[in-house]
């Protein structure tokens, strides 16, 4: 006979009070590892995916988005500017470069007057330009003899000017004293002139900011008789190089 004590297979056991006993079941599955609930988008209580981002981020991008669109709009404005205005640097040539009194000492000291003639060229049809602190220079290969200024003035368009530059020299430091007075036994000598000058361009109500104009008049070649040390230009006029 069986024993009425054992549970039927099959069924849950019973309590003495007559409920079924609860069994936990045990899986073999890692556990997965804490989370903090704070962190936790899904239990976060303060997370909301609608909010708006922070006003920090969103002046950045504001103040980025702004500094384009100005830049942009200035490089639009600046090029239709010089599709319209067409702005050219001017042009410079040296028409006469005459010398008297020239020396050359034994201890290669030179001494001269110069007097250089220059043609500038605005080529603008629209733009005025504006000639201040004008500086000019004559040289004997990389060696300065004498410096000047020229007065300012005022260049309108198509229009062409011309300069006057004088130059006076008593002791003048050249080195190599044997080049100079070389070309001088031979009947010539070379000459360099350069110019600086700030120009600002102007064209109605519209103003350029001041600019640095650089000229350089190279290998001026002067006949120079072998008894007053006078002489003047070889060739005709010449062309100098014009650079901002």
């Amino acid at each position: 006979m069986a024993d009425q004590s054992r549970p039927v297979t099959g069924y849950p056991a019973t309590t003495t009070t007559g409920h079924p006993t609860t069994t936990a079941t045990a899986y073999p599955y890692i556990t997965p590892p804490p989370q903090n609930p704070y962190f936790h988008v899904t239990n976060n209580p303060y997370y909301n995916p609608y909010a708006p981002p922070p006003r920090a981020t969103t002046f950045v991008h504001r103040f980025f988005a702004f500094l384009i669109g100005i830049i942009l709009t200035t490089g639009v404005i600046i090029f239709i500017m010089w599709l319209v205005l067409r702005p050219q640097i001017p042009q410079f040539r040296v028409e006469t470069l005459t010398l008297t009194n020239f020396n050359v000492s034994s201890n290669s000291l030179v001494s001269g007057n110069w007097d250089a003639r220059f043609v500038a060229t605005n080529p603008n049809s629209k733009i005025v330009l504006y000639y201040d602190e004008i500086e000019a220079a004559v040289y004997y290969k990389s060696d300065s003899i004498s410096e000047t200024t020229v007065a300012p003035f005022v260049q309108g368009v198509k229009n062409e000017t011309k300069i006057r530059a004088m130059f006076a020299s008593l002791t003048a430091y050249v080195d190599g004293r044997d080049g100079i007075s070389g070309e001088r036994s031979r009947g010539t000598v070379g000459f360099n002139l350069r110019m600086v000058s700030r120009v600002r361009f102007q064209a109605g109500s519209w103003w350029a900011r001041r600019r640095v104009l650089r000229v350089y008049c190279p290998n001026l070649s002067v006949r120079v008789d072998g008894n007053g040390g006078n002489g003047s230009l070889v060739g005709g006029s010449k062309e100098c190089s014009v650079g901002l």
